[in-house]
């Protein structure tokens, strides 16, 4: 049996689909559906039975669950602008560090969700090497407590028994639930076809113009990709970036994303919140030399490419969930 921590969220039932794309269903989701939309990124999916989070521990530890042969650790909160530092602290970090620790002791993969937020402003650079770790300085709260996680394995040598993967920003299919947290390409999809605009923020440094701020933009097909390679890839542990490996600006997405719609790139630049401006990252770029050099060879879709499958397939067509 495969676990899925937050196995009805966006990159967790990405994976869901790349297991039973691969003949695999025999997949414990874990997860809080609470009162949300998630459920519905499990409806085309297979799997055995759902948990709620709250009882995954108990379970692992008494050994309800029978024989797990991999745990795939997608479940966090996700939200940048989440302000309870405690709740971010117990349920990101000392979560991740109690299920690192089972599978540790009993010799289960483990693959862990980290975040490219760890990297605050980039400028100590996009290094996914351990040595590069205790120079980072994230902006956001989200970000410290997916820091703390990585710290921590890499100080008591966890990290040797398990990946922790650093997303870049990950857009595509089944974050629809995500509200405030939907990615660019979902947000500036439906303006344009409910107001015909996209709206990105201003720029507020010299020399970097409206819209040319730049980030990785990674599709989360490519996320599920890495991670079934990962399961067939059981010796190989650390810390990996994930990301397309080429930055592109704003302008560069709401392009591509009118040209997927059939509609002018009609672009308005609005103010960006203060309580954004000390805390926006205005560049991004995954090193992914650590993991091609670990063998991954597979190439990661192109920006244009992955809009137009995501528009064309998913937001344009008749069922838009994996």
């Amino acid at each position: 049996m495969i676990i899925i921590t937050g196995g009805a969220g966006f990159i967790g039932s990405a994976c869901i689909w790349k297991l039973n794309q691969n003949g695999l269903d025999d997949i414990l989701v874990v997860d809080n559906l609470g009162r949300t939309d998630k459920w519905k990124n499990l409806v085309n999916r297979r799997f055995r039975d759902y948990l709620h989070k709250s009882r995954l521990l108990e379970q692992l530890t008494s050994d309800r669950l029978g024989k797990v042969e991999a745990i795939i650790h997608m479940g966090a909160c996700s939200a940048t602008t989440e302000q309870d530092a405690d709740y971010l602290m117990e349920n990101n970090t000392h979560y991740a560090m109690e299920i690192a620790r089972f599978a540790a002791r009993r010799g289960i993969r483990l693959i862990n969700a980290s975040s490219a937020a760890t990297y605050g402003d980039g400028a100590g650079g996009f290094s996914d090497s351990d040595g590069a770790l205790n120079g980072l300085k994230p902006l956001n709260m989200y970000g410290y407590s997916k820091h703390r996680f990585d710290l921590w394995a890499t100080r008591t040598g966890s990290i040797k028994k398990l990946v922790s993967l650093k997303f870049f920003n990950v857009f595509g299919p089944n974050e629809y639930h995500k509200g405030d947290m939907c990615s660019v390409v979902f947000k500036a999809f439906h303006q344009l076809r409910q107001e015909g605009e996209i709206r990105l923020f201003k720029s507020y440094r010299d020399g970097i113009a409206h819209g040319d701020q730049r980030r990785d933009f990674v599709y989360v097909k490519d996320c599920a990709e890495l991670i079934w390679w990962l399961l067939q890839t059981p010796t190989l542990n650390g810390l990996y970036n994930v990301g397309n490996g080429r930055a592109r600006t704003w302008n560069d997405l709401a392009r591509a994303i009118a040209t997927s719609a059939g509609k002018p790139a009609n672009i308005r630049y609005i103010d960006m919140p203060d309580a954004l401006r000390g805390r926006y990252q205005y560049f991004t770029q995954a090193d992914l030399s650590k993991l091609r050099e670990a063998g991954y060879e597979n190439p990661f879709t192109p920006l244009e490419d992955a809009v137009a499958d995501y528009v064309t397939h998913y937001l344009s067509g008749d069922d838009a969930y994996l």
